[in-house]
């Protein structure tokens, strides 16, 4: 189903953040490198330094022209990627920024730091609207549900937290990991919220009611990533134990796990990010071992 397809190599220090350029076939990656990169599937290759960037990567996102980049520093950068220039540089939190995501309909996006709060700013003038204090502890992941009308926040102190997107009111506290939540992700049909974390659990919650109805013992450490495929119905996890694995996002079964524990190809150290290709033909995977390992879905 996946078979390895090439490992790249161009980072000199482990990666911790991906993300796809709405241009086909484009994709951006950065980490402890003192800057973002840009990489061509078409080529196979490293294409450039898009940015120099002054400390860590943590987090990138990519919303029509723009990349927006999370850094160890709490700073935001936002690259606009038609005119090639640093748009903006801007200190949005005064601890590590984990996690961005972008609401177009409200024109607005979201950053989600170590210092336990939610920036939510303007996309249109980047103001500053409001700040959530979300946590006593770290916010480590984001997810907008399907229908954009709630946002999940995947916190350090093992809770999940649902928040309603048109007033950002708190709307649920899901408590059922026994460490820090890692990853948060709805499913595209809007039926569950699936939640992972440091205990190495995957928790799948009903929606809309957010009530828990599976817990499975996913990974054998953190699970880092959960990304569902955009047109067939799977989804693959990350994990801080050097795996990948291929799960139905129907029936919730096991299809494949790939690792140089199971004799396939496979990451060295701990796997910190993932995406599919637009198109759902290639897994992207990043982590410790400073490489991107391209898997292609063969059918």
């Amino acid at each position: 189903m996946l078979k390895h397809l090439r490992s790249l190599s161009g980072h000199q220090n482990p990666i911790y953040a991906l993300t796809n350029s709405s241009k086909a076939g484009i994709f951006f990656t950065g980490g402890n490198d003192k800057g973002v990169v840009e990489w061509s599937l078409e080529k196979m290759s490293f294409l450039k330094v898009l940015m120099p960037v002054k400390t860590s990567v943590y987090s990138l996102h990519q919303y029509n022209d723009l990349l927006f980049v999370g850094q160890r520093s709490g700073e935001v950068s936002i690259f606009d990627l038609s005119k090639q220039i640093v748009k903006t540089t801007f200190q949005a939190h005064e601890k590590p920024v984990f996690d961005l995501v972008t609401i177009p309909e409200k024109q607005e996006f979201l950053t989600a730091s170590e210092d336990g709060t939610v920036g939510v700013w303007s996309l249109t003038d980047l103001s500053l609207l409001y700040r959530i204090r979300v946590s006593a502890d770290t916010v480590r992941a984001i997810a907008v549900s399907a229908d954009g009308l709630q946002v999940a926040f995947g916190c350090k102190d093992g809770v999940t937290r649902i928040y309603e997107l048109h007033d950002y009111s708190l709307l649920h506290i899901l408590k059922q990991h026994t460490l820090p939540v890692t990853s948060v992700q709805y499913s595209p049909d809007g039926k569950y919220l699936i939640s992972g974390g440091r205990d190495a659990q995957l928790n799948f919650w009903s929606l809309p009611d957010y009530q828990l109805q599976h817990s499975i013992p996913a990974h054998l450490f953190s699970v880092y990533g959960i990304a569902f495929h955009p047109s067939l119905p799977y989804f693959a996890t990350v994990s801080q134990d050097k795996s990948i694995k291929l799960w139905g996002s129907d029936d919730l079964k096991l299809y494949k796990i790939l690792s140089i524990e199971k004799n396939t190809h496979g990451h060295t150290h701990s796997i910190n990010k993932l995406i599919w290709s637009l198109d759902g033909k290639y897994l992207l995977t990043t982590g410790d071992d400073k490489l991107v390992m391209v898997w292609e879905w063969d059918l």
